[in-house]
């Protein structure tokens, strides 16, 4: 954001983006998602993954943890960043959070993204991702940046206010002890939905940078299955709700979502929008060439 002092003007405004430099912030701050199974099928540094861009590594329940170590070497390697997911309800003892970390800090990981994990049986002793942090033990393995999540269209085990005050504790807890933290949404088809929960999340997330979720280019059929899957059905309805049986067939690209929330952005000099994170459904090369073409 610029600022334009005119000498003797004592009420200075800070200038707005327009719509077209509000997207190209967004997708300048992109991240993508990239499974274990993805990365290892790629034989060299693909030329459409862009140098320096987050590559968030899920823990999938069917996998060991492990399985991220390789992915995250290569990633480094090829000039990403890689940010693996920390499930607190897998891990099953402090002694192996500790193997796992010192594993990560060996490999030249700084960045993690905590999530509680879609696991109903409690393996160890972390409930959740504040419990995680309480354990101290991020920091003293090196780590020095942690996404969380966000929940636009809810929780199943938790509602808003229960959201809200972690996501407050979370907040506190990294600037007492001196982590960099960011915010990362569940992928959402409803705009809407998005604006408001950014609008009511405005103060509690203030000065910290939130990355909302959005689906990467795929089939829509494909793409409904895996909404049902995600727990973001309701707005996957609204999304074929006034859509014919053709138009169910062609491709899904987030194009109008990225439109709707850089004409957002650009009426908010405060917002905590700083990019969007695409979960790659259709594949990773997919959605990457989707954000170099965006960029262009």
């Amino acid at each position: 954001m610029t600022m334009n002092f005119e000498q003797g003007n004592v009420d200075c405004m800070p200038q707005l983006p327009d719509p077209a430099f509000a997207a190209a912030e967004l997708i300048y701050h992109a991240s993508l998602e990239a499974t274990p199974r993805q990365v290892s099928a790629l034989e060299s540094r693909p030329e459409w993954l862009p140098e320096g861009i987050r590559v968030y590594v899920p823990f999938l329940p069917s996998s060991n943890f492990e399985d991220a170590f390789d992915t995250c070497k290569t990633l480094l390697i090829w000039g990403a960043v890689p940010v693996p997911h920390l499930p607190a309800r897998a891990v099953p003892s402090e002694e192996k959070l500790r193997e796992w970390l010192l594993a990560l800090k060996v490999i030249g990981v700084k960045q993690l993204l905590l999530i509680s994990g879609d696991i109903e049986t409690i393996q160890g002793p972390y409930s959740d991702t504040m419990q995680l942090l309480q354990s101290g033990l991020l920091q003293e393995y090196g780590i020095e940046g942690i996404g969380v999540a966000g929940h636009p269209e809810g929780h199943p085990h938790a509602d808003q206010a229960t959201l809200k005050r972690a996501l407050e504790f979370k907040r506190n807890y990294a600037k007492t002890h001196g982590l960099s933290l960011w915010v990362v949404t569940q992928f959402s088809f409803d705009q809407t939905v998005l604006e408001q929960w950014l609008d009511e999340h405005q103060t509690i997330l203030a000065g910290i940078p939130v990355y909302l979720g959005l689906a990467g280019p795929t089939r829509l059929k494909n793409l409904l299955s895996y909404a049902a899957q995600c727990g973001v059905a309701t707005s996957a309805k609204a999304l074929t709700k006034n859509l014919s049986a053709v138009r169910l067939l062609r491709p899904w690209t987030p194009d109008s979502l990225l439109e709707g929330l850089a004409a957002y952005q650009s009426k908010r000099s405060e917002s905590v929008l700083k990019g969007i994170h695409l979960f790659p459904f259709g594949g990773l090369k997919q959605s990457a060439e989707w954000l170099a073409n965006k960029a262009r």
